[in-house]
């Protein structure tokens, strides 16, 4: 499948119709929203959106880090960072343990790669281990998305990860280990058209253009 739009289509902010009726769509499939007009109000909201003595993970994303909201998690006291947990267990005779706490935290924190007008939520990966916890791991589920994010059809958002979100992710991740081999794939993908249990996510949508 070809995507008929150009890639800079998927850096435009969503304009307040698109982002009105995205909202109408996902409250109506059991997804709570936010919007904020800022990304220091999204973080905000996401803290306090956190119960004290939870267990958060939050997932490797630009757009927690541009918004300062992994360190905030990170070194919080009020709850306790599984990223911090992990970093603390030898990676060789505790994988087991390390996979079950991303698997399953109380409160998984990232972000999506695109969401339909019609509700529908995508979240590509290579390796799928924050898959599980976004699907049905985690108690609550927080999705910070810039509005650049918002898409009219499945397709377009399919297009955007293909087009858009992996050519970027390869460039990030050989610039990080420094080899041009490094290079991602979408080997899996998620799609969440509607959540069971109603509030168990909820999307923070801002009105800058966050991550990619």
């Amino acid at each position: 499948m070809t995507s008929n739009l150009s890639p800079s289509i998927f850096t435009h902010l969503a304009s307040g119709q698109q982002i009105e009726k995205t909202v109408k769509a996902l409250h109506a499939h059991g997804i709570r929203v936010v919007v904020c007009e800022t990304g220091e109000q999204a973080s905000k909201c996401v803290l306090e959106l956190i119960p004290n003595g939870a267990t958060v993970y939050d997932l490797p994303s630009r757009t927690l880090e541009m918004i300062g909201l992994s360190e905030q998690i990170e070194r919080a006291t009020r709850f306790q960072s599984v990223r911090v947990q992990a970093a603390a267990l030898d990676h060789t005779t505790k994988r087991n343990k390390i996979r079950k706490l991303i698997a399953a935290p109380d409160v998984l924190v990232g972000s999506v790669h695109a969401v339909t007008e019609a509700g529908e939520v995508l979240i590509a990966s290579a390796s799928g281990s924050q898959l599980s916890a976004a699907a049905c791991g985690a108690s609550k589920v927080i999705w910070v998305v810039g509005t650049q994010k918002l898409v009219g059809t499945l397709e377009d958002g399919l297009g955007r990860i293909r087009d858009y979100c992996l050519p970027l992710e390869s460039e990030r991740m050989q610039r990080a280990y420094g080899q041009l081999s490094a290079v991602s794939a979408i080997n899996k993908l998620l799609t969440i058209t509607a959540e069971h249990k109603p509030g168990r996510i909820t999307t923070v949508l801002v009105k800058q253009q966050l991550g990619f």
